[in-house]
């Protein structure tokens, strides 16, 4: 793990699910992580646990579709550690509804979180990383980035277009920024409980219940990008329960 040792790590949506276990598990490879999510009370205490079990960790209070907040935060911890190594664009919404339900505000939300959240962390942490000459992005897509689902639309049209941001980022940075795009399938997270429309919400349970596998599975993934050497960049990896059909 020398590769990740020492490195500072920003991480959106890190108050559970896969951005909890991605900085447990970094930090515990010698990572300094920065939590950022919207429950301050959830980033405390995973911040504690970490600092208990001898891990380094920071964290802020921030709403991923406030530009302002995230460019905040991005000076703020880019000061106090001197550089950001990699930033982790993990920060998601999931509201399954068929599109005739016309849930236009749940739309926006999605537009706001899934795609408008990592454009504004890029926006942020791009100067520092050119300052640096050297950084990694890491987003968070999914498989419905890959394949489009009835009654998902508009969750899939935001996560195909965080897997193009990702591409784009790589072809214009490339030779200078690495670029990596996680694609999980059904994994155990919040991200399940997006959804308002009852019987939506019934199936995405259902699903998840019966394919779910643990978030740490996509953390070691996550893990497995950052480790690599510096001349080495994975660009992309779909993760998926073995039982999962599509």
């Amino acid at each position: 793990m020398k590769n990740i040792k020492d490195k500072v790590i920003v991480i959106t949506g890190a108050s559970s699910g896969i951005g909890e276990e991605a900085a447990k598990l970094l930090a515990k490879a010698g990572a300094t992580v920065v939590l950022c999510a919207r429950r301050k009370e959830r980033l405390e205490q995973i911040a504690g646990e970490i600092k208990q079990a001898g891990g380094k960790a920071d964290f802020y209070a921030v709403d991923v579709t406030q530009k302002d907040q995230l460019t905040r935060m991005i000076d703020e911890a880019a000061t106090k550690h001197g550089r950001i190594d990699v930033l982790i664009g993990n920060a998601g919404l999931m509201a399954t509804s068929p599109i005739g339900e016309r849930k236009v505000d749940e739309w926006d939300r999605m537009i706001d979180i899934n795609l408008k959240g990592i454009l504004y962390g890029v926006a942020a942490v791009l100067p520092v990383f050119e300052r640096q000459n050297t950084g990694h992005f890491i987003n968070v897509a999914s498989i419905a980035g890959l394949k489009v689902a009835a009654s998902n639309v508009v969750y899939c049209a935001t996560k195909f277009a965080v897997r193009a941001l990702s591409e784009g980022l790589r072809q214009e940075y490339v030779g200078k920024f690495r670029v990596t795009t996680i694609s999980p399938g059904y994994v155990e997270s919040e991200l399940m409980n997006g959804t308002s429309d009852p019987l939506a919400r019934d199936g995405v349970v259902q699903a998840y219940a019966k394919y779910a596998i643990p978030s740490s599975s996509v953390a070691e993934a996550i893990l497995y990008a950052i480790a690599q050497p510096q001349n080495t960049s994975i660009s992309e990896i779909v993760i998926r329960p073995t039982v999962q059909e599509f």
